[in-house]
């Protein structure tokens, strides 16, 4: 039984259907069977065997013999594994073909869209608060030389925000900037304040405005992540930018150095 299996398993490979495997082994075993003989033989339902003795005829694996009643025989193994062989053959050289003609097709399609860009492909807009907090620890984590921040309530980051203080800290040592701007308004709030204290100690520079237009920040001159308030809602709901472009960057980070200028360094400076 097993080796059957093993034969049927194998004429499948070779393009059969499993019940033309069978009926083509059943009839290997004798000169010739009737229909209804083959069926039982081969255990294939009678009302497909016909079907099936029709394709094995058609492919040349059987041959038909008239009669009262009409016999069916199958043709040398040696033979019809050379038809099935010379079959896939045939079916491998039309999907070379085909596969050829394809290739020649696609490249020239594929090349020319390597030249094109989808618009704005640099910019992601977030509106999730997870997304926005996602995206705020990660340009902390990208930047390698400088970090330039506006930081204004309402803040997605974490009250203790370790992947920040991290960040500060690592930039520092490499060499790196981190400067912070934030608005008066963080003044009367003491966890803001407990906040600043730790990012000061972990080598953040700290200056404090009058007002910020957007919370802001700007790494390395490349990456920018910027709120963008609903200006028609009053909602308080935002859409944040994650933005990678160098251009707009160096001009955001020349906006940045402006409002340090006239920043006041020391909280209780401000009038």
């Amino acid at each position: 039984m097993e080796t059957e299996e093993g034969s049927v398993g194998d004429l499948v490979a070779l393009g059969l259907a499993r019940y033309e495997a069978r009926v083509y082994l059943a009839l290997v075993r004798r000169e010739s069977y009737t229909a209804a003989e083959v069926a039982r033989e081969a255990d294939v339902p009678r009302q497909r065997v016909y079907d099936v003795l029709d394709a094995l005829v058609r492919r040349r694996l059987a041959t038909a013999h008239p009669g009262r009643v009409a016999t069916f025989s199958a043709v040398a193994p040696e033979l019809a594994v050379a038809r099935l062989m010379a079959l896939q053959r045939e079916a491998l050289e039309r999907l070379d073909r085909v596969s050829s003609t394809l290739t020649a097709a696609l490249v020239p399609v594929w090349a020319d869209g390597r030249t094109h860009t989808v618009p704005l492909d640099y910019v992601e807009i977030l509106r999730d608060p997870k997304s926005i907090a996602e995206a705020f620890t990660d340009i902390q984590a990208q930047a390698r030389n400088e970090l330039l921040s506006f930081c204004k309530p309402p803040f997605v980051a974490p009250a203790l925000n370790t992947p920040g203080i991290k960040a500060v800290r690592r930039l520092r040592r490499a060499g790196g900037s981190v400067r912070a701007i934030y608005t008066h308004e963080a003044l009367d709030d003491l966890d803001v304040l407990e906040s600043v204290r730790r990012f000061g100690a972990a080598g953040e520079e700290s200056r404090f405005a009058a007002g910020l237009p957007l919370k802001l920040v700007v790494a390395d001159a490349s990456l920018v992540l910027c709120d963008m308030p609903d200006p028609v809602a009053g909602t308080g709901a935002t859409t944040a930018l994650y933005i990678e472009h160098p251009a707009l960057a160096a001009c955001l980070r020349l906006a940045f150095l402006t409002v340090w200028e006239h920043a006041e360094a020391v909280p209780g400076a401000r009038p």
